[in-house]
């Protein structure tokens, strides 16, 4: 239900928004199924994610959901038929490894909650190639809408047998976490159709560093030693692959 009304919260923000910009065109954007596709795998991310975070110390959900930018490169040539660098796959390897240190997985007893963070990586990791595709054709806001929409109507199902009382909503929490949704989906399809990779990693990863600060002012936790070495390594890694592929865009313009 916080999925749900998070999602329709920001929808709501973003349907003048989008209409103001773009007009009736706002409701036949250009791939209209993949904008949907997007939608759910937004809300199946959400939801994975914030049941997976209330038994995951918060810091070291943030570093296992960072699996998602070493996700996008196994997946890029497939989805987007990009070339990916060699030296780009060691970066791959050293953030999976950081992932592996934060989770330490028992493989005859796995964390389920752990694993549910995982799947949130593998959903934004869907996503970022989607934005990369969808982010050259349509306005940021108008595919940020049509995500929220999407999302919001696919878990609409869902929630009839948990309802909670109108009465009963924290109405401020829930004012406050439709707006960030908001700009932080519209800010995101923006920097990634505009910005280069190598540009946008070291700002990404700062995510990570406020988890911790987040974790150890709401919820008095902060991650042990293995989980800071994780932490570093899948920093480091990201920054790694990032400049690799940055690089190798740059080669590409020079040659044309």
């Amino acid at each position: 239900m916080i999925a749900w009304l998070r999602f329709m919260g920001y929808s709501i923000l973003l349907i003048p928004l989008a209409f103001w910009r773009a007009g009736w065109q706002a409701i036949s954007p250009p791939r209209p199924v993949i904008q949907i596709i997007r939608g759910v795998l937004l809300a199946v991310g959400n939801v994975s994610f914030i049941i997976g975070v209330q038994f995951v110390d918060f810091a070291d959900a943030i570093a296992i959901l960072y699996v998602y930018p070493f996700l996008m490169i196994l997946f890029a040539p497939l989805i987007l038929g990009e070339t990916i660098a060699r030296s780009a796959w060691l970066g791959v390897i050293g953030g999976f490894t950081g992932v592996v240190l934060v989770m330490r997985p028992d493989p005859f007893d796995l964390d389920i909650y752990a694993m549910l963070i995982v799947i949130t990586g593998l959903m934004i990791s869907f996503q970022m190639l989607i934005n990369r595709k969808l982010g050259v054709l349509a306005d940021p806001i108008v595919i940020s809408m049509w995500g929220g929409l999407a999302a919001t109507f696919s878990l609409t199902p869902f929630i009839y047998d948990i309802w909670v009382p109108v009465a009963e909503w924290p109405y401020m929490t829930l004012i406050a976490l439709a707006i960030i949704s908001a700009l932080a989906q519209v800010f995101m399809v923006m920097g990634f159709a505009r910005g280069t990779a190598g540009l946008l990693a070291p700002f990404t990863y700062s995510e990570i560093v406020s988890a911790v600060v987040v974790g150890l002012v709401f919820f008095g936790t902060w991650p042990d030693i293995m989980a800071l070495a994780g932490i570093a390594l899948i920093i480091a890694s990201g920054i790694i692959v990032a400049r690799a592929q940055g690089q190798l865009t740059l080669r590409r313009r020079e040659k044309l």
